[in-house]
């Protein structure tokens, strides 16, 4: 799947984000904190899923390039 780092990032964000405020809301710092890590480590994958992606389209327009 070309996306599937791409989604997978989001969703992790996603997770983070909840971990985040649910820590903030019940005073766990702990769970805070995890929860920012999820998220930085979703916004890296999400970010590597869209290098990889780009990388893949520019390899293939040169091949249809070269193929032309």
């Amino acid at each position: 799947m070309r996306y599937e780092n791409e989604i997978k990032g989001k969703a992790k964000q996603m997770k983070g984000t909840a971990k985040t405020e649910l820590g903030k809301l019940v005073a766990d710092r702990d769970l805070e904190t995890s929860g920012r890590i999820e998220r930085a480590d979703g916004r890296v994958q999400e970010k590597v899923g869209k290098a990889k992606r780009k990388v893949g389209e520019a390899i293939e327009d040169l091949g249809n390039e070269i193929a032309s």
